[in-house]
């Protein structure tokens, strides 16, 4: 019997793609493993690989097609054993995003999961397996996003090692919105890309949902300028060079686990304590913002932590990230100060606590012990989730993130 193959689920909150490129054509035979073709999802550009073995019979969805739904079918295969010049079944049509209405919400799709067979046999790819072993993932506690609930590679990339994934959670549906009028200004109409829309919609669920509460600091950087001068001199032979926003993410992290009632989420009817601080770093991408992220910053050193910045921060503008590289976090960082922006109130990312805001250091009157003078000072606005944390808390993890800055031998201890 043919094999229809659907659109992957290929992130938490992927409801729909773009077909980007197809990398086969009718006729052509695959293997498990090999590799069909490139789908643009709301994060990022991922390849989708074949879970079965066979000939492609006919492929239902072009290249270049925008709005495909999850679920729906892309291509038919032939088996090994069926003839592959018999007329498959007809695939579901691709609805066309043009004919949408433009303010019905559309609801979230059904996430697939893996259904266990009889017995204890694991259905994954052979890729999908390989990999799961080098990382150390149980495969039972995967979800399956290929046909019939089969592991693919891109879930178990996006799975942590001895983990069950998190649960996933259906977005809310979005209000619809109110058609803007034309006034008889000119302009160009851009269409939205997937990252855009998933912007809009999880910014517009954030601030909806989660009660913010702003709390900002003024923090000197003399003392932190000065260490990261002398830190570069010594790793200048190692070809590191350390920036301010890589200091000030082992700052964050050091501060959550300084305070862990700010390392924290809340998830309904439980508050999510957790272990380590895994910092998300907003990075400014062509298709959008996207938030690569350092796993357990506090626990690694600056240096460690700059040339994995780097590499993420570059896989990120050329949209390369894996699912794994920007999904999570315990909190995350913001810094608009290299545009001069003075000081900000970031939007909290769900399902994360707690997002810092960092603006840019100037020379400022200050006071230093006791008389007034000249430093250099940064503004720094945390924005909390106060369903989670409390403001006394909140100001806690402010002035232990200052107390790291501002004496800052503390960040290479």
């Amino acid at each position: 019997m043919p094999i229809e193959i659907k659109m992957p689920a290929l992130s938490p909150t992927m409801e729909e793609g773009t077909l980007a490129k197809w990398l086969v054509k009718e006729g052509d035979k695959v293997s498990s493993g090999d590799i069909m073709a490139e789908i643009e999802t709301d994060k990022a550009t991922m390849e989708f690989e074949a879970v079965d073995e066979g000939t492609i019979v006919s492929i239902a969805v072009p290249e270049g097609s925008e709005g495909v739904k999850v679920g729906t079918v892309i291509a038919v295969l032939a088996g090994e054993d069926e003839d592959a010049s018999a007329p498959a079944p007809k695939p579901a049509a691709v609805a066309k995003t043009e004919a949408a209405p433009a303010l019905v919400p559309v609801a979230a799709p059904v996430p697939v999961v893996a259904q266990a067979p009889k017995g204890d046999r694991i259905v994954a790819s052979p890729l999908a397996k390989r990999i799961a072993e080098q990382k150390g993932v149980d495969l039972k506690a995967v979800r399956g996003s290929g046909p019939g609930g089969r592991i693919v590679k891109a879930d178990v990339e996006g799975a942590q090692p001895g983990t069950a994934p998190a649960a996933v959670v259906a977005p809310t549906a979005a209000a619809p919105v109110a058609p803007v009028p034309d006034f008889g200004i000119p302009y160009e109409a851009e269409k939205l890309n997937n990252v855009r829309k998933t912007i809009a919609r999880r910014l517009t669920e954030a601030k909806q949902t989660i009660p913010h509460i702003y709390l900002t600091v003024d923090v000197r950087l003399d003392a932190l300028l000065k260490l990261r001068g002398e830190l570069n001199a010594a790793l200048e032979a190692d070809g590191i060079k350390l920036s301010v926003n890589d200091l000030l993410i082992k700052a964050l992290a050091k501060a959550l686990i300084r305070v862990p009632k700010c390392n924290v989420s809340f998830a309904g009817d439980e508050l999510r304590k957790f272990a380590r601080a895994d910092i998300s770093v907003a990075v400014a991408a062509p298709s959008g913002l996207i938030t690569p992220i350092i796993v357990d910053a506090a626990g690694k050193g600056v240096g460690q932590i700059s040339t994995e910045m780097k590499a993420l921060a570059d896989k990120a503008r050329e949209g390369k990230l894996m699912p794994h590289e920007y999904q999570g976090g315990t909190a995350s960082l913001s810094n608009l100060g290299m545009f001069g922006i003075k000081q900000f109130e970031a939007v909290i990312n769900p399902p994360q606590g707690m997002i810092l805001a960092v603006g840019a250091g100037e020379k400022r009157p200050f006071v230093v012990d006791g008389a007034l003078g000249v430093a250099t000072v940064m503004s720094a606005t945390g924005s909390f989730d106060h369903r989670a944390i409390d403001g006394a808390d909140g100001a806690q993890l402010m002035q232990a993130f200052q107390d790291l800055v501002e004496k800052p031998l503390g960040l290479v201890a």
